[in-house]
């Protein structure tokens, strides 16, 4: 039970934690979408349609980018936002609401974690326990606020990222609670209350492992947990860790398809464990090492935070930079493994240390390991990472405070001042960093500012630009973005398509046959190929394209929209009447097919009249 002073204390904790968050991200609710944004919420009909959250199988057909193998990893993620849009359809600021509240949410449960991990047996009676409180506390305000969670909190899409460690962190508060309920009574497994939060830690996992793949370390957390702060017989503590251990392969076994050869399985596997076909794995795992050292960087000074950080790879791990980041990490890890060893047979606060530290490199190794990924350094990355590094930054500041209280009894009252000042500075630069999130336009002119050389960042101000009427400014952009990385086809498909507007079909043409030379499966470029043949007449050529694009997308009302207006113009009414219709069954509300159904419809009427007379 909890006593007066104790929800007293709780409660001016959690309206700390609340009031700070909600300061420090009180600019973001009319944030734009932006980056995937567009393909997860604006342009999905995954999203856009609660069937396929049951019949998921039915979403098998939208096979492009975002949609049903990103669906089906990150199924709980996909729900949220499906459930967003069946709220407040393209309303944002429903959006940024449910990311903040997530956000304030992991905060609060950081606070009762650290508050039931100081009451384990193993540190219970440790020289720090009188400050569990202010530990705790401190550990969640400086996680709440701090500007590197912004990229995970602003950025709507990334709430895959914050609800993913909503569950983690949930999944290991409440082992921590079924084993403090379970303590000292050794004849049954699961005692008082102790049953309701396993199963419900266990639930807390599951949810966790099908929002984003990052939880596939949440296993290694708990045994951490287990092993660090509680004791036991061995059989019985290892007891509860199987059935944790077991959900391992939830992950493997979502994005595995069980039916395909065995070959085809193995392929999947590897193409799942290397998200980009261009770095070795040595060379990710080297600049990782530096990525690293960045991430601790940001969190002791975070200036210059980016988006799109061009942050240049590694291949040599005697390189300067490479090994000092290396010895770096090794002396912090080693020291880590130390402070564990030497005292793992005392009650000590040294074993939050310790497990602080394990935490940071656990939950930054699937994405910071030899796995490459597209994006060598993403600030949502450091978001569940952060949890551990504030909880063994913490512990170590709150002993300092210990020993020099010892000789100053002034000490408390000067590191109270020095903690708020900190607390607000952070909360400040993390409203000021939400500014750069509130328009497409202020947050990729940040980024092109701070990564002129590269090329993503001057495709995306550019297609903002053109969007805006900017037209002179977005060529400029696409064709830096060109010159940058040639082997792009986006630029070029741009390019493509200003000139289709502005009439100039034969520039058009060329940029979109390069596009496609580029990347032959380019459905946007086939489709817009179609439409300059069309505006030149070449209608054979338009349907040849239109039909590539149908091929490539199934599902795409758009494509057999276009394709039943080239032939209602060649004066094939059935054929147009037919692919008005299925355009139609994929989108019923698209006016363009309605239209293009009516016109076919009373032309074959009236074709048939005059046959008739």
């Amino acid at each position: 039970m909890v006593n007066k002073k104790e929800f007293y204390n709780y409660s001016i904790a959690l309206a700390l934690i609340w009031l700070i968050g909600s300061i420090a991200y009180s600019n973001t609710f009319n944030g734009s979408f932006c980056l995937d944004d567009l393909y997860v919420i604006v342009n999905n009909r995954i999203t856009h349609n609660l069937h396929y959250f049951t019949n998921i199988s039915d979403a098998r057909q939208f096979d492009e980018f975002f949609e049903y193998e990103t669906f089906k990893k990150r199924y709980i993620g996909y729900l949220t936002f499906a459930l967003n849009y069946k709220l407040h359809g393209l309303d944002v600021t429903g959006y940024h609401i449910v990311n903040l509240l997530v956000h304030l949410s992991n905060a609060s449960i950081i606070y009762f974690l650290l508050i039931a991990i100081f009451r384990s047996p193993l540190l219970k009676q440790s020289s720090l326990e009188a400050r569990s409180g202010q530990i705790a506390l401190i550990s969640s305000l400086l996680f709440v606020c701090h500007p590197i969670q912004t990229q995970a909190v602003t950025y709507i899409w990334q709430r895959v990222t914050s609800l993913a460690a909503l569950f983690y962190l949930l999944s290991l508060f409440m082992y921590v609670k079924a084993r403090l309920e379970s303590k000292g009574l050794e004849h049954s497994l699961f005692p008082g209350k102790s049953l309701y939060f396993y199963s419900g830690s266990l639930v807390s996992a599951v949810l966790a492992m099908t929002t984003k793949e990052i939880s596939f370390t949440l296993p290694i957390i708990v045994g951490l947990c287990e092993i660090m702060f509680f004791n036991g017989k061995f059989k019985r503590r290892l007891l509860y860790l199987i059935p944790f251990f077991c959900m391992i392969l939830i992950i493997p076994l979502i994005i595995i398809d069980i039916n395909k050869p065995i070959g085809d399985i193995l392929s999947d596997i590897t193409e799942t464990v290397r998200d980009d076909q261009t770095v070795s794995r040595g060379d990710y795992l080297l600049t990782q090492f530096r990525v690293l050292m960045t991430y601790i960087r940001l969190v002791f000074l975070p200036i210059n935070q980016n988006l799109d950080y061009d942050f240049p790879l590694y291949g040599n791990f005697f390189n300067s930079e490479v090994f000092f980041s290396f010895l770096t990490l090794l002396i912090l890890f080693s020291s880590a493994v130390y402070l564990f060893y030497r005292y793992r047979n005392t009650i000590t606060h040294t074993r939050l240390i310790s497990f602080g530290t394990f935490w940071f490199f656990v939950t930054l190794a699937p994405e910071s390991s030899i796995i490459p990924i597209r994006d060598v350094i993403n600030e949502h990355r450091m978001y569940l990472p952060s949890v551990g590094f504030f909880i063994a930054l913490c512990v170590c500041v709150f002993i300092l405070i210990e020993k020099a209280n010892k000789q100053s009894k002034n000490i408390g009252k000067i590191s109270a001042l020095v903690f708020t000042v900190i607390i607000i500075l952070l909360t400040g630069a993390t409203y000021e960093r939400n500014k750069v999130w509130k328009t497409q336009k202020s947050l990729w002119e940040d980024v092109v500012s701070k990564s002129p050389d590269k090329a993503r960042g001057h495709y995306e101000i550019g297609v903002v630009y053109r969007d805006n009427g900017l037209i002179k400014k977005a060529m400029e952009h696409f064709e830096q973005a060109i010159k940058l990385d040639p082997f792009w086809a986006k630029p070029r498909y741009n390019l493509g398509r200003i000139f289709q507007d502005e009439g100039l079909i034969d520039k058009a043409i060329q940029h979109y046959e390069f596009a496609i030379q580029l990347k032959p499966d380019f459905i946007e470029a086939h489709t817009n190929l179609g439409s300059a043949y069309l505006a030149q007449g070449l209608i054979d050529k338009a349907i040849a394209h239109y039909k590539i694009s149908i091929r490539l997308e199934p599902g795409s009302a758009n494509a057999y929209n276009n394709l039943g207006f080239v032939y209602m113009s060649k004066g094939l009414l059935d054929q147009a009447i037919n692919n008005s219709r299925i355009a139609l069954e994929f989108n019923p509300g698209h006016s363009k097919a309605l239209k293009n159904l009516r016109m076919a419809t009373a032309m074959k009427a009236y074709s048939g009249s005059q046959k008739n007379q």
